[in-house]
């Protein structure tokens, strides 16, 4: 009988994550809000409706919007001179 391929993933990340960072390791939430927000982007190209279309460009807008704030709590604070 084979073994089915066992792969460690960290609690709260999806299996998908683990597989494109390649070690386990956990995806930042600027990393994740930034790839929500081109896949919502993706969607809204490929959506058949008005409605499913404005609904999945609200969603990357949404998700731009944390991701450029995420990037900014994280950001190292600026030297003045």
């Amino acid at each position: 009988m084979i073994n089915p391929l066992r792969v460690k993933v960290p609690l709260g990340s999806s299996m998908w994550t683990a597989l494109r960072t390649g070690d386990g390791a956990m995806e930042s939430n600027a990393r994740y809000y930034s790839r929500r927000a081109v896949e919502e982007r993706m969607k809204a190209q490929r959506a058949i409706t008005e409605a499913a279309r404005a609904w999945h460009a609200k969603l990357a807008h949404d998700f731009a919007e944390r991701a450029s704030a995420s990037t900014a709590e994280n950001a190292p604070a600026a030297i003045s001179a």
